[in-house]
């Protein structure tokens, strides 16, 4: 594109976004607190879910200060459900540093803001827009979907070489005059408009700068990625279990539960232990299968039973417990 284009491409979004964009969500302030809650929330979740989990996080943590002096135990508490732990890990780590070398300020320039833990240049660049008006670009799964489709990108999306490309465009195409308004137009029309299957293209105020359209083939981009089959692995259980309480133990190391309360692992099934049930979840690079083995709780076994806590059905409501973990144990009774 050359200026004038880049120049109406951005007005375009820009008097869309105004009349017809996404309003009024808890998070559409210039509070860079609130922004970067949403946006770190927002990765990978819909914002459907977001919006009960960012209500409930603000009354507990309503500002960076409060989230910096939490407990790790009360933040991961908070998150459980949403998945993707790291991000709260981050989320917590990253408050403690705002508060500990910005005075609880968050930086204005997207070069500071990338130094935190846990935001990337998108994220960075989300805030700097959003918040202090500078014209910083975005590039998150939707506005990658809608570049895609606007040149017809040849690769997948995430490949090296893609990403190189979108980024490009970002930067040449970011609104200089309103830059929040026009971040926030790219993600509504990915999400609104633009959409993975059957786009809106009657409704876009952009296709005319569209070669997918034009060539009606918006169904061919973004250009699918090849999946590789997720290896499976595969986890015994325990369930230690005396009337409606259970034994949970915490998460420690590496693992993407880290932090959070679940049934104790076994290498060896005890000889007294029954199956009482499997679940199976899917993360981003593997996916899990579990047996689930009852273990009586009595006298000859209480010295084997692991450290941890016992939590009741209703302490489970509340806990910082795995979704999957959640799932299987509530309807136990």
């Amino acid at each position: 594109m050359g200026e004038e284009e880049k120049q109406e491409f951005a007005e375009r979004l820009v008097a869309w976004q105004i009349r017809f964009g996404r309003h009024g969500l808890p998070w559409m302030t210039e509070d860079p607190y609130r922004r970067w809650l949403s946006e770190v929330m927002l990765q990978q979740t819909q914002v459907s879910v977001v919006v009960e989990y960012f209500e409930r996080f603000l009354k507990v943590f309503p500002s960076v200060q409060a989230l910096s002096a939490a407990s790790e135990e009360d933040v991961m508490r908070l998150w459980a459900g949403l998945g993707y732990y790291s991000r709260a890990r981050n989320l917590h780590a990253c408050a403690k540093r705002v508060v500990a070398e910005h005075a609880g300020a968050f930086p204005r320039s997207v070069e500071q803001l990338e130094r935190l833990p846990g935001i990337g240049r998108s994220t960075a660049g989300a805030i700097a827009s959003f918040c202090f008006q500078i014209p910083a670009p975005i590039l998150d799964g939707n506005v990658r979907r809608v570049f895609a489709r606007l040149v017809c990108l040849p690769e997948p999306v995430d490949s090296a070489k893609a990403v190189k490309m979108l980024w490009a465009m970002a930067e040449e195409c970011v609104s200089r005059r309103e830059p929040g308004i026009y971040n926030q137009a790219l993600m509504d029309l990915g999400a609104m408009v633009c959409t993975r299957s059957s786009p809106h293209c009657e409704r876009c105020p952009v296709r005319s700068f569209c070669k997918a359209h034009e060539q009606g083939q918006t169904d061919r981009y973004p250009v699918p990625k090849v999946k590789k089959p997720l290896p499976l692995i595969e986890r015994s259980m325990i369930l230690y279990r005396v009337g409606d309480r259970v034994l949970l133990v915490h998460r420690e190391g590496k693992g993407v539960w880290r932090g959070l309360w679940s049934l104790p692992e076994a290498d060896e099934i005890p000889p007294n232990a029954q199956m009482v049930g499997e679940f199976s979840h899917r993360f981003t690079h593997y996916a899990l299968h579990a047996r689930v083995f009852s273990v009586p709780v009595g006298r000859r076994t209480a010295p084997e039973i692991p450290d941890g806590r016992w939590v009741s059905r209703q302490e489970m409501q509340t806990e910082a417990i795995p979704t999957p973990v959640r799932r299987f144990l509530l309807p136990l009774g």
